[in-house]
């Protein structure tokens, strides 16, 4: 274990380490036996250090007896692919426009690239992950998203392959829990013709966690949590705060979605969402396992 800047902990006497460790108890008790799902994006996604603590975070929460599931995007990965084949990616309205080609090169990037990148890290890490997309079990039916025009609701944008859940059948994901696998979620969801549709992976995580009535889902970010007007953390808020902040403006842009698939799993009977900060080292530990927050929770009342 090493400091975040690469320091050996040696400097810390065995009480104090003693003491750490110690201060982990209660929260194991607490959330031994309980479902976390973990949506994995960002920074601690790209960088080789990150992406080490990360799956050593996974496994340990694993083996002190917590049931981590893991749900990824890649967006970058995607954009990158879609250049190698002379194709460039266009939005409207933050949604990536998917035609067939682009769907296929999203589903061997998140299914096939990405996915075995993290299983890979788990298992060599100690864990034994599993990788799924939305069509093993059946685990994910979607339907082509109707996007409205934000300032016509008259007028709807084609936005492709791009899908939005109907129904999660989470039993694939228990059967694996409870064999002491850990599953990885590719956001690929299947349409009742046998299609194929690309779906935000914050929302795939929060409809996950309400199905599963998780304890707690996570979302890695590039962001320190949910800040104020004057840029300080916000740690701790209900849902019906989030609601306050929605509406005067705090809560805008790139951060709304994201809150807001936390928000319907916190009103929906997940107990906490935290949004952490994925460039911090060891993130999810620290905010799951000790007293300092390292991120924004969002508790369901």
């Amino acid at each position: 274990m090493t400091t975040s800047n690469d320091q050996p902990l040696d400097h810390i006497t065995p009480r104090e380490k003693a003491e750490i460790l110690a201060q982990a108890l209660p929260y194991i008790r607490k959330f031994h036996g309980k479902t976390l799902v973990i949506k994995y994006g960002g920074n601690a996604m790209t960088d080789p250090a990150l992406q080490q603590d990360f799956a050593e975070d996974v496994v340990l929460l694993k083996l002190v007896g917590m049931n981590p599931i893991v749900v990824h995007g890649g967006g970058p990965q995607i954009d990158e692919a879609l250049t190698r084949v002379g194709k460039k990616g266009t939005f409207i309205q933050g949604m990536r426009v998917t035609d067939d080609e682009t769907m296929e090169v999203v589903e061997w990037v998140l299914a096939g690239q990405v996915q075995q990148d993290i299983v890979g890290l788990i298992n060599a890490a100690g864990g034994k992950a599993v990788g799924l997309t939305g069509r093993d079990g059946g685990l994910i039916r979607a339907q082509k998203m109707k996007l409205m025009d934000k300032d016509d609701p008259a007028v709807e944008h084609d936005v492709g392959s791009v899908g939005e859940i109907t129904a999660i059948d989470p039993s694939v994901v228990k059967a694996l829990q409870d064999d002491q696998f850990i599953p990885v979620i590719s956001p690929i969801g299947f349409g009742e013709h046998n299609e194929s549709y690309n779906i935000n992976a914050d929302l795939v995580a929060s409809k996950l966690a309400t199905v599963l009535k998780a304890e707690k889902l996570l979302m890695l970010s590039n962001i320190p949590g949910v800040l104020d007007k004057q840029g300080k953390l916000l740690t701790n808020l209900t849902a019906r705060e989030v609601d306050e902040l929605f509406a005067d403006g705090t809560i805008s842009g790139g951060m709304l979605p994201k809150i807001a698939g936390a928000l319907d799993a916190a009103k929906s009977g997940v107990n906490a969402v935290h949004i952490i900060d994925g460039r911090v080292p060891h993130a999810m530990l620290l905010e799951i396992l000790s007293d300092q927050a390292y991120g924004t929770m969002i508790r369901s009342h």
